[in-house]
């Protein structure tokens, strides 16, 4: 899984989310869109992102707080 394409799509999906009047609503926007849409190997990849501070540096503002806050909601079970 190519981590730059998840990320740049990530940082899409932030970029819409964050039209949102409220913060915490849009980092859970963030969240939920992920959580609903992509599949578990994609989530896996791009929390993996978080460990690895070249990507996680890639990753917009709100997606990577989005992805620590809700870290274990997103994911996948084993």
């Amino acid at each position: 899984m190519n981590e730059d394409n998840l990320i740049g799509m990530a940082n899409q999906i932030g970029d819409f989310f964050a039209s949102l009047p409220g913060h915490d609503e849009a980092l859970e926007g963030i969240a939920d869109h992920i959580r609903r849409f992509w599949e578990p190997r994609m989530r896996r990849a791009l929390l993996a992102t978080l460990d690895l501070p070249e990507h996680a540096a890639a990753l917009s503002g709100p997606v990577r707080e989005a992805l620590l806050k809700y870290r274990a909601e997103l994911t996948p079970a084993a």
